[in-house]
């Protein structure tokens, strides 16, 4: 019996170019067209491309005499790594393939994988809008601290007195609890 082993079906790197990667930025980026990262400003001119990226656009803005590129103020700027690499690593992780499945289809090591992914998830949640709760919210299983550990004379003194009863007597004493639960199946 010959032994299986994990070869990537499709060369993925090869699939797509840099050229399709910052066109994909840019649509992304810019839906309206390009806008200054410093003053939000859409009087920008094209500035040259990149030395060592040709598909890398450079600008320049008008108003306040910025300069930037296809990837200034993003969480994919200033790395050694070709852009390509990082959308396929994006890509992946939104397959929900694990660091070791990443590194092995793009042929990295795992720790680059795993600081890379780091960084993605880092800006991803730099981007996000702050979670805003509104209406009514439920919540459960709240966990009540009602005495101190190895101090129960102190507990039934409290208890005793009337002042250490419930969680309104001590409000820093209500603590959350996570539990997981089995799922009933």
């Amino acid at each position: 019996m010959v032994p299986m082993t994990a070869t990537p079906l499709v060369n993925l790197a090869a699939l797509i170019d840099d050229a399709k990667c910052f066109e994909l930025i840019r649509q992304h980026r810019w839906p309206d067209g390009v806008r200054c990262p410093t003053c939000s400003s859409a009087a920008v001119t094209r500035h040259g491309r990149d030395d060592t990226q040709p598909h890398r656009q450079r600008y320049r803005c008008t108003a306040c005499q910025t300069r930037f590129d296809d990837l200034t103020g993003t969480a994919l700027a200033g790395h050694h790594q070709p852009l390509r690499v990082w959308v396929l690593c994006l890509y992946l992780m939104g397959l929900n393939l694990s660091n070791r499945q990443i590194a092995h289809e793009l042929g990295l090591s795992i720790s680059d994988v795993q600081a890379m992914t780091e960084h993605l998830r880092a800006g991803l949640v730099a981007k996000s809008p702050a979670v805003m709760l509104d209406g009514v919210v439920e919540v459960d299983e709240v966990h009540v601290v009602a005495g101190h550990k190895g101090h129960p004379a102190a507990v039934a003194k409290k208890v005793a007195a009337g002042d250490g009863v419930g969680s309104r007597a001590h409000p820093a004493g209500a603590r959350w609890r996570k539990r997981s639960r089995r799922s009933s199946g």
